[in-house]
């Protein structure tokens, strides 16, 4: 199988030298992914649109995602944004992580990264 990129434009992009997500293997592998918004729920939500996009370029959905990461420069926001990914993630459940961290901006709350298994 053939190695894929998909790109998004996102202004790191080309800063940094990677794509948003890279189809190989049998899996698709998607950056980690920051959103806009004035709060890390509505940057959350932004970030989940911008991987699902990926995901379907790619050829799947949040169903296929396998492993999920949370980064977050404080802890204490990750559970406003449980009920928002409870409703993406549903009933298929990946493996997940959450690490608090240090962003490449300041202004952003949440980063995602997500590994989905290509249907065979």
């Amino acid at each position: 199988m053939a190695m894929k990129r998909i790109h998004s434009g996102g202004e790191f992009e080309a800063k940094i030298g990677y794509c948003r997500a890279v189809v190989a293997g049998g899996f698709v592998h998607v950056a980690g992914t920051v959103g806009q918004g004035e709060d890390v729920v509505s940057q959350c939500r932004h970030a989940l649109e911008v991987i699902g996009k990926a995901l379907e370029e790619a050829g799947v959905g949040f169903a296929d995602v396998v492993r999920v990461t949370y980064m977050l420069p404080d802890r204490a926001e990750f559970a406003p944004c449980w009920p928002l990914l409870a409703e993406v993630f549903g009933e298929n459940p990946p493996a997940a992580t959450m690490i608090e961290c240090g962003l490449i901006d300041s202004k952003y709350r949440i980063e995602i990264e997500v590994t989905a298994l290509l249907p065979v």
